[in-house]
């Protein structure tokens, strides 16, 4: 078996990579597609999400039962999600069964029915989805701040869509979006596991190859940030949810590892510096941290937390001082190197999988068009010095590029510019 990342573009443009993993027996298999959320039309919000779904909701070859009995026979692990810039369908079996992992994830791809009696209740399953997300407030708060932050782009629509939206989808438009952006110049099948990279290639050809290449879609522009004060009164909630953010690096922006030895430090774990100040040493809040959401051509750095509305201004005060004390002053040599071994394990740790593996395969070709190494990866972290982590805060952070989004029992916290000053 060799060993390594290997790459092959068939004649109608999809594009197939695996990684063999000699030391197991199971074989993770994804079906990618370089359409997210955010290629959606503002009539079409949610769309992508409802595909999605439909896919498994029966076949030419298959009733909905039918797929998940399929995958239940083989003990695979059949999954499928949606994201802002892409869209994956996966399967995990052990290695004899590639070839049926194969046939049911291609099946689904190719000859789904989107049934008119199918989409009537698929509406109402998304439209229960979309109220479980307003009925969670550390993810409503979430959703209201991207909404806001990347105001009137696509990125900033719910992936979910709306209740509206996802009630006036009809066959014609679900089909009219499946063949506009499920075709091969968009998709990318991604292997990892006990595999042969000749066998990948082969069971591609067989359920893809025959397919026509079309012209790609035009990507949507870059969005343009939205640094809001914004508040949400939600009168049952028992908590204030507070969510701040800046700008921050596209996906393969040159200085990223920066930004993640930063984003570590500030909020990425519970030896962060948020975490210690506003939950370990003050009893402010439960749950706190920061996060790095990074997209093909912007990106945010956000900080979350939840705590009473007695202490939400202080919160707010103490998130920002964090902020400020990034841009003064230099880490420490052992914060700075605390930092880049939490990222390093963290990454490893997280790549013991072969579904794993497998997802990290394809979202480099996606955004890269290249494999990046462990090794390469971390001589990135391990070149970060505290000089560099210093520039990326005073870049992120400046008073009037911060936005604020609070979702409470009460609207009567009025903040102001003013106090997120830095």
């Amino acid at each position: 078996m060799n060993v390594g990342v290997h790459k092959d573009v068939l004649p109608n443009g999809l594009t197939v990579v695996t990684e063999p993993m000699p030391s197991v027996r199971s074989v993770s298999v994804g079906i990618w597609l370089r359409t997210g959320s955010r290629e959606e039309r503002e009539a079409e919000n949610g769309v992508t999400h409802f595909i999605e779904h439909m896919l498994f909701k029966g076949t030419r070859c298959r009733t909905a039962e039918e797929i998940a009995r399929a995958a239940d026979s083989i003990g695979g692990h059949l999954d499928a999600f949606t994201a802002k810039e892409c869209t994956s369908f996966s399967i995990k079996v052990l290695d004899e069964h590639l070839p049926r992992a194969f046939d049911i994830v291609g099946d689904l791809l190719k000859n789904p029915l989107f049934r008119p009696e199918d989409i009537s209740k698929e509406r109402r399953v998304i439209q229960e989805e979309i109220k479980m997300v307003e009925d969670t407030p550390d993810d409503l708060v979430h959703e209201i701040f991207t909404q806001t932050y990347w105001r009137g782009h696509a990125l900033g629509r719910p992936i979910l869509g709306t209740r509206q939206s996802v009630g006036q989808f009809e066959r014609g438009r679900l089909l009219g979006y499946f063949h506009r952006h499920y075709t091969p110049g968009n998709m990318l099948v991604a292997a990892a596991g006990h595999v042969e990279h000749a066998r990948v290639m082969e069971l591609t050809t067989k359920e893809f190859g025959s397919l026509p290449a079309v012209k790609p879609t035009k990507m949507s522009p870059p969005p343009v940030a939205n640094p809001h004060i914004k508040y949400r009164k939600k009168k049952e909630l028992e908590q204030v949810h507070i969510c701040l953010g800046t700008p921050a690096f596209p996906q393969t922006h040159a200085r990223r590892y920066a930004a993640y030895v930063m984003n570590s430090v500030l909020g990425g774990g519970m030896s962060s510096r948020l975490f210690q100040n506003i939950r370990e040493k003050r009893g402010l809040a439960y749950s706190v941290f920061s996060n790095l959401s990074a997209f093909r051509d912007a990106g945010c750095l956000s900080v979350y937390a939840g705590t009473s509305k007695e202490n939400a201004r202080q919160v707010v005060q103490l998130i920002v001082e964090e902020l400020c004390r990034l841009k003064e002053s230099p880490l420490t040599a052992e914060e700075l190197q605390h930092a880049k071994d939490y990222l390093k394990g963290n990454l490893l740790l997280s790549l013991e999988s072969t579904m794993s593996r497998m997802s990290n395969v394809a979202r480099q070709e996606m955004y890269f068009g290249r494999h990046i190494t462990l090794d390469e990866i971390a001589s990135g972290v391990d070149s970060v010095t505290s000089d560099e982590v210093q520039a990326v805060a005073r870049e992120f952070f400046s008073t009037d590029r911060i936005a604020l989004t609070i979702l409470g029992p009460q609207d009567h916290l009025k903040l102001t510019r003013n106090d997120l000053a830095c």
